[in-house]
């Protein structure tokens, strides 16, 4: 992580909102994705350990305890799949279905958010590696 990165995530987290860069992007096709449940609406926000984003309309949140909460945008999230980062704003510990997200853009050592969008309901899923064909 650049330290401008480091900096803003630090400062979001003092003022109760909370921005994060992305780990790389998993590469969501070598996976089986099994959905667990019911949609959920909410997540605890204190309980995210981190955030995966696969593409401009998909984003895994996970959690402390290992579980994945898969987050499909009802809408594409222009430059969200490039960027891999975004931040959000919340009063409460929780993030919903009716929160918006910023995607950040780091462009010359600066961070700027770019357009907002709304987030989906949250999906808990399992991602087990698929099987390599022996050819």
């Amino acid at each position: 992580m650049h330290l401008p990165t480091m900096i803003v995530i630090a400062s979001a987290l003092a003022a109760g909102s909370i921005a994060f860069a992305a780990e790389k992007a998993s590469k969501d096709d070598k996976y089986e994705i099994r959905m667990i449940d019911e949609p959920k609406n909410c997540i605890t926000r204190s309980s995210i350990r981190s955030t995966d984003v696969i593409d401009d309309q998909t984003i895994d949140f996970k959690m402390n305890n290992g579980d994945i909460y898969r987050n499909i945008l009802p809408q594409k999230c222009s430059g969200l799949g490039f960027e891999k980062a975004f931040s959000y704003k919340t009063s409460t510990n929780q993030l919903c279905s009716v929160d918006i997200i910023h995607v950040l853009d780091q462009t010359a050592g600066r961070i700027e958010t770019r357009g907002a969008c709304g987030l989906g309901k949250f999906q808990k899923i399992e991602k087990t590696p698929k099987q390599k064909s022996e050819e």
